[in-house]
C-alpha cells in the first residue's frame, strides 16, 4: 500500500486534478490519497485558504462577508465545471462552506479552523466525485468518520495516540479513500487544524497508522534540491536523504516539509518519496531511516534569516553553577523558546526566532538578565541569519568545520558564531541577514561544485 499526498499546486484547477487522477490511477497500490486545499493557478493568484481566511475575518468583521464566500465558491464551481461534473457537487460545496462562515465565532481561534479546514475537506469531495465520474470505485472520507483525533490546540492541532487505531479500519474499504489533510477533530466534536502545510503531517500519521509501504508525497518539483534553487543555479538534486538531514534542512529553510511533518513516518520507519505532479516519471527523493552516504560528507545548505541573537558575558560564568538554567529561565518565563545555546568560559549566546523578540519584550528581558544575573554585559543583535550544512557523512569526514569557515573567509563573510550538534549531522554558522546569500553561495560552491570538479 501507498499513501499518496498532493499540494495545493496539484489541485488548483481542473487540469492538475486530471493528472493528479491519472497518477493514482496509474498504480493500484495507492489505495489512500490525501489532498491539500486549491493552490495558486498563477504566481498572483489567491490560495483557496487565504480566500476562507479573508472571508472569515469579513464576516467576523461585518456580519456579512457575501462577496468574499463568492470568491471560494467560484474557484470550486470552476473547477467542477471543467471536470464536466454535475451542479449539485458544486451546491453541496455552496451549502457546506456558507454553513460555516455564518457559525459562532466568540471563539475566534475554533472559528478560523472551521473555516480554513473548509479548503481541503471539499477538495477531497472534488476529487472523489472526479474518480467517480471516471467509473472508479473511490469514497471521500471525512476525518471525523475515520476516527482522526486531535488535540484541542487550534491551529496547532496533535494527533492523539488513539488515531492510529482507529485510522487502521481505513485498510479495510474497498476502492480509492480520498482524505482531506490538514485537520481532524477533537474529541469534543469540534474542527482543529495542524499548523499551516499540515496536509503533509495528515499524510505521514495516515502512512504510520496504516503501516505503508511507502508515502509519496506529490508537490511541483522533480526533487528535493541541494540548496535554494532561488539563491543556487541549478543546484544538485537530491536522490536520497535520512529523516535526520531532512529535519535539520527542513528546520533551517527548506520549504519542501513543514519541519514536524514527517515524525509520524520517521517513528513507523516508513520511506518518503518528493515527486513532481507536473513530471510523474522522475525517480523523485527517497527520504529513509539510513543511507550510504558516499564521497561527498553534505547532502543540502540551508539558511534562514529569521533569527536574533542574545549575547551574555560575565567573567567567571563557568565557576558560576546554575547560571545557564537561570538564563533560560528568564526566557522561559518571558514565553521564549530558543534555538541553539553557543558558549565560551565567560560568555554565552541565546538564538531565537526574531518573531518573538519585539522591543517590549526584548526591554524586559535585557533588564531581567543584568538585574538577575548581575552580568558584565547583555546585547541583543538582530538580523541573524543561520547558515546550516547538514549531512550523515560528516561525522566520518576530517575537515568539513575548515573547509567551510575557508570558503566563507574567501567570500568575505564575517561569522558571528559556529555550532554543531553531538549528532554531527549538521553544522551552523551564524552571519549577519545581508551577507546570507553571499554566504550560501561560497559553501555551496566548496562543496558541491569543487567537490565535483575533484571526483
Amino acid at each position: 500500500m501507498k499513501i499518496a499526498k498532493f499540494g495545493g499546486t496539484s489541485l488548483a484547477n481542473a487540469e492538475q486534478i486530471k493528472k493528479v487522477c491519472d497518477i493514482v490511477l496509474a498504480d493500484p497500490e495507492r489505495k489512500v490519497v490525501v489532498v491539500s486545499a486549491p493552490g495558486k493557478r498563477y504566481k498572483e493568484d489567491t490560495k483557496v485558504t487565504d480566500l476562507l481566511i479573508a472571508c472569515a475575518m469579513k464576516f467576523m468583521q461585518d456580519g456579512e462577508a457575501e462577496e468574499q464566500l463568492e470568491a471560494v465558491i467560484q474557484r470550486y464551481r470552476e473547477i467542477a465545471q471543467d471536470l464536466e461534473l454535475g451542479a449539485e457537487i458544486v451546491t453541496v460545496i455552496a451549502e457546506d462552506l456558507y454553513q460555516r462562515m455564518t457559525s459562532n465565532y466568540s471563539n475566534t481561534d475554533q472559528y478560523l479552523d472551521l473555516m480554513k479546514a473548509a479548503g481541503e475537506d471539499n477538495s477531497a469531495k472534488i476529487v472523489a466525485e472526479y474518480l467517480k465520474s471516471l467509473g472508479v470505485e473511490a469514497e471521500y472520507v471525512h476525518p471525523k468518520d475515520a476516527g482522526f483525533i486531535v488535540s484541542s490546540e487550534f491551529g496547532n492541532a496533535q494527533i492523539l495516540p488513539e488515531a492510529y487505531q482507529n485510522l487502521q479500519k481505513l485498510r479495510e474499504r474497498q476502492g480509492i479513500v480520498i482524505f482531506p489533510g490538514f485537520f481532524g477533530y477533537s474529541t469534543e466534536g469540534t474542527i482543529a487544524t495542524f499548523s499551516r502545510g499540515g496536509s503533509d503531517i495528515t499524510g505521514a500519521i495516515l502512512a504510520a497508522a496504516l503501516a505503508a509501504d511507502l508515502y509519496e508525497n506529490f508537490t511541483d518539483v522533480d526533487s528535493v534540491f541541494s540548496a535554494n534553487p532561488q539563491v543556487i543555479d541549478n543546484p544538485a538534486e537530491i536522490k536520497e536523504l535520512t529523516y535526520r538531514e531532512m529535519r535539520e534542512l527542513a528546520y533551517a529553510g527548506f520549504s519542501v516539509f513543514h519541519e514536524e511533518a514527517l515524525i509520524p513516518a520517521f517513528k513507523a520507519k516508513i520511506p518518503v518519496c518528493v515527486k513532481n505532479t507536473n513530471n510523474p516519471t522522475a525517480p523523485g527523493t527517497m527520504i529513509v531511516s539510513e543511507r550510504e552516504s558516499g564521497y561527498i560528507p553534505v547532502v543540502g545548505i540551508a539558511s534562514n534569516d529569521r533569527f536574533c541573537s542574545i549575547y551574555v558575558s560575565k567573567f567567571l560564568m563557568n565557576r558560576e553553577i546554575g547560571f545557564g538554567r537561570k538564563l533560560l529561565q528568564i526566557l522561559e518565563e518571558e514565553g521564549l523558546s530558543y534555538e541553539h545555546t553557543p558558549s565560551g568560559i565567560d560568555n554565552i549566546s541565546v538564538i531565537l526566532r526574531d518573531d518573538q523578540m519585539d522591543a517590549v519584550t526584548e526591554k524586559i528581558v535585557v533588564e531581567r538578565i543584568q538585574k538577575e544575573l548581575e552580568v558584565d554585559d547583555v546585547m541583543v543583535v538582530h538580523n541573524l541569519a543561520l547558515i546550516m550544512i547538514v549531512g550523515e557523512g560528516m561525522r566520518r569526514a576530517i575537515g568539513v568545520a575548515s573547509r567551510a569557515t575557508k570558503a566563507l573567509a574567501a567570500a568575505n563573510v564575517n561569522i558571528d558564531m559556529i555550532n554543531q550538534g553531538s549528532s554531527e549531522v549538521s553544522m551552523m554558522f551564524g552571519v549577519r541577514a545581508n551577507e546570507e546569500e553571499k554566504a550560501l553561495k561560497a559553501i555551496y560552491r566548496e562543496f558541491f561544485m569543487l567537490s565535483e570538479v575533484a571526483h
